[in-house]
């Protein structure tokens, strides 16, 4: 095995920054005024808060450390599974800044709006391209406002053919919001199992699809790394019985420019920017979470929708079948630049190789661990693979001990005990930015990993040695959680 990314260096303490003033430190310089002062009214002020002072370098160096704590895909691999953590390229950031993009004002009029509502107009022609669809809105804010937006979507229509209908198919291998999102349009979730292969059965959907059920929810890929392969004799059920289907679409990382939804028999799909097209995902918002549909499913779209007409953009609310506003302005406008400026610099046959990638990617790292961990499924696998610790349990070690080994080793730890269909699972997602070098090296520290959980179990169940913060007790902070600050 190549040198370990962990090391022991000059990790720093930091108090806090009331602990680290003392009066009378500036770490600015104000201009002199040129007007005489004057008092304030005394009834219009209070006292203002307890701000410590400090020089110029306590401030840059207190932020450096903290900083130095931090772990991003910038500082290393990030292969937290069903996430996509992956490197964007940092000139799509740039251009998200321009003066123009980052100044523009959300009451501004239309006719001084033309840049941006061009750019939107045209972002959702590249996603229903992309996607095989036939239209798109950019209105919900992130994947689970897009779910949400889907199960509107499918309950307009329904209301529309003068049906109401209760139920909706959730597979065991869909995203965990899924079911809220369906629960929250009056939905009653009715969970369907997957099969021995880790994908849904068409007889398994047959038996539970209904003339009282308004569809099916399918994740594809799902979450356990696999295409739904019987998903157009699925859609056929699903359809000769009246309903619908929606497809979670945040994998579309693993199958753009490869599958196209709309001709396997999905109705409507929603997919998140910040995780395939280029915004950084994990950071804490904004996200997107656009929504492409069929044209059975245009008349419903939210509204103010962007139309053009004569070389000009507008916003128009002229369409009375539809669901309504899902937010006042578009606020996550920055996340929308970059996947415009990704979709554009990348072009349809490198988004083609990126998904090509990230599954090769994949399937290189199950290849090179399905001997050393548990696999569940094996199979090939899309962008992600899950693994169990079936292997290590002989040495009463979890999931848990093992990835918190895997720190000392430098890597962040994958995504773990997710899916639930797998006990003890360790879902890993390399994305297709890392270099085989990379992984090579992610790869021997698992297995470095694995042999310590044979020859000396309690390093593993002591781990992380190295990491600043060392092996925390978890079911202490659970049950007594610190508030106070």
């Amino acid at each position: 095995m190549k040198e370990s990314l962990g090391t022991t260096g000059l990790i720093l303490n930091e108090p806090l920054l009331w602990e680290k003033g003392k009066s009378g430190r500036c770490g600015i310089s104000l201009p002199r005024h040129d007007v005489d002062p004057a008092p304030l009214d005394k009834d219009l002020t209070t006292e203002g808060p307890d701000l410590p002072d400090l020089s110029e370098v306590d401030v840059v160096r207190h932020y450096t450390r903290l900083s130095q704590w931090n772990f991003g895909v910038d500082s290393g691999m990030y292969p937290l599974g069903s996430c996509t953590m992956k490197y964007n390229p940092k000139i799509n950031e740039k251009l998200a800044n321009l003066k123009g993009f980052s100044g523009a004002h959300p009451l501004l009029p239309a006719h001084l709006s033309q840049g941006v509502l061009k750019l939107m107009f045209e972002l959702e022609q590249f996603l229903a391209e992309i996607t095989g669809m036939d239209a798109v809105t950019l209105q919900p804010a992130a994947g689970a406002h897009g779910e949400l937006t889907g199960m509107m979507l499918i309950h307009a229509y329904h209301k529309k053919k003068g049906g109401h209908r209760s139920k909706i198919i959730v597979p065991d291998t869909a995203h965990g919001t899924n079911p809220a999102s369906a629960a929250l349009c009056g939905y009653r979730p009715v969970p369907v199992r997957s099969n021995e292969q880790g994908i849904l059965s068409t007889g398994a959907v047959a038996e539970l699809m209904d003339e009282d059920t308004a569809g099916i929810m399918v994740t594809n890929p799902n979450t356990l790394g696999l295409f739904e392969e019987n998903i157009k004799k699925i859609a056929e059920i699903v359809h000769s019985k009246g309903g619908l289907v929606y497809c979670d679409g945040a994998n579309m990382n693993a199958v753009m420019g490869i599958v196209s939804m709309g001709e396997i028999g999905v109705d409507v799909l929603h997919l998140n920017l910040h995780k395939t097209f280029s915004t950084p995902h994990g950071g804490g918002g904004p996200g997107s979470g656009p929504v492409c549909v069929r044209k059975h499913l245009i008349p419903f779209l939210p509204v103010p929708r962007i139309i053009e007409k004569n070389g000009a953009y507008a916003l128009s609310s002229e369409f009375p079948e539809s669901i309504g506003k899902l937010q006042a302005f578009y606020g996550n406008f920055g996340v929308m630049i970059k996947a415009y400026c990704y979709i554009r610099s990348m072009g349809p046959v490198n988004l083609r190789k990126a998904s090509q990638l990230a599954v090769l990617n994949a399937n290189y790292i199950k290849e090179n661990l399905k001997k050393v961990f548990h696999l569940p499924y094996d199979r090939n696998c899309m962008h992600e693979c899950v693994f169990s610790d079936k292997f290590q349990n002989a040495y009463k070690i979890t999931t848990l001990d093992m990835v918190k080994r895997l720190m000392d080793y430098g890597f962040h730890p994958p995504t773990i005990y997710f899916p639930l269909v797998v006990s003890g699972a360790m879902m890993i997602e390399p994305t297709e930015t890392e270099s085989k070098e990379t992984i090579d090296l992610f790869i021997d520290s698992l297995k470095a990993v694995a042999n310590e959980a044979k020859e000396n179990p309690d390093l593993l169940r002591q781990a992380p040695g190295r990491c600043k913060v060392t092996r925390l007790d978890e079911v202490s902070a659970a049950r007594h959680p610190c508030l106070a600050g």
